[in-house]
């Protein structure tokens, strides 16, 4: 026979929220024309929805796909932006330069 705690039945644990996001690079330069993916990692490890969102500041100088792959396309900075599904964000500045 199982026994339930009624504490349990009335407070059933809430879903982890995200409450960070870090990136494996906070800096990167590359050539023109290449291309490096970054890691995002959501804290806590238990939380619900660790789904990522990115995004580029600039997409004439880099784009970004939505697996983090980072792809240079002229000279010049822009930010990479991963982003929680709460809103929490991480960058990483990257510097397009002459290959």
């Amino acid at each position: 026979m199982t026994q339930l705690s009624s504490s349990s039945l009335l407070h059933p644990e809430a879903p982890q929220e995200p409450t960070g996001v870090t990136l494996n690079k906070t800096t990167l330069t590359l050539a023109v024309g290449a291309k490096e993916t970054l890691t995002a990692s959501v804290e806590p490890v238990d939380a619900e929805d660790k789904t990522v969102t990115w995004s580029s500041s600039d997409e004439t100088i880099a784009t970004v796909s939505a697996e983090g792959e980072v792809e240079i396309i002229a000279e010049g900075l822009a930010n990479i932006i991963a982003s929680t599904v709460n809103g929490k964000t991480a960058t990483c500045a990257v510097t397009g330069s002459a290959a």
